[in-house]
């Protein structure tokens, strides 16, 4: 067993974070515990509580790291597609092949609960709306005409169908028969949400 003295707590932190990760990975989330955590990194569950308040805030901070890793492949996405209309249907797919390839660390930020006591932190919360941000500023050249409001509510109401379709098909609910992917329902409703908010602008 290691001593706490052997690491700095910067070291712990990340030891314990890359920790919970192998272990979402292999496991899923019921496979999560402090215990379970602890015993990978070596040290005992007290050393860990030493460093994050509760599970809750290691999760935070764990799914945050998923959120970065998400939002760098929504950026090479950008890059990607300098074209607004395209990068849009790839920004959506992106997210989708993001959940098929990281299905536990992605699940992760949805099957978790925090406890009651334990209110989202305003870092997390900016953490989540960079998303929509990234999303807004590739909409707002095709609609500009419409206040920086609607874009934002047009950023939301889009993503959510996204996260709701990419929900529905990591977790097998979504009924794909007579289509040729999940791709073809998402680029659906991408192109028809799309079609109806630009020719709605001015």
């Amino acid at each position: 067993m290691a001593r706490r003295s052997d690491h700095s707590r910067d070291e712990i932190r990340q030891m314990a974070l890359d920790a919970a990760e192998k272990i979402i990975i292999q496991h899923g989330y019921k496979g999560l515990s402090a215990r379970k955590i602890a015993t990978d990194m070596g040290y005992t569950v007290g050393t860990l509580y030493l460093i994050f308040k509760n599970l809750d805030e290691l999760i935070l901070h764990l799914n945050m790291h998923t959120l970065d890793a998400l939002y760098e492949q929504m950026g090479i996405t950008v890059e990607r597609n300098p074209a607004p209309e395209k990068c849009v249907q790839a920004l959506c797919r992106a997210y989708y092949d993001f959940a098929c390839s990281n299905t536990h660390r992605w699940s992760l930020m949805f099957e978790h609960n925090l406890s009651e006591d334990m209110g989202i932190p305003e870092w997390f919360s900016a953490k989540v709306a960079y998303g929509f941000t990234l999303l807004e500023r590739v909409l707002q050249p095709l609609v500009k005409e419409k206040k920086p409001a609607e874009v934002c509510i047009a950023a939301r109401a889009l993503w959510g169908g996204v996260h709701g379709i990419t929900m529905l098909a990591v977790t097998d609910k979504l009924d794909v028969s007579g289509v040729n992917s999940v791709t073809e329902i998402l680029d659906s409703l991408v192109e028809n949400y799309m079609q109806g908010f630009v020719s709605g602008a001015g």
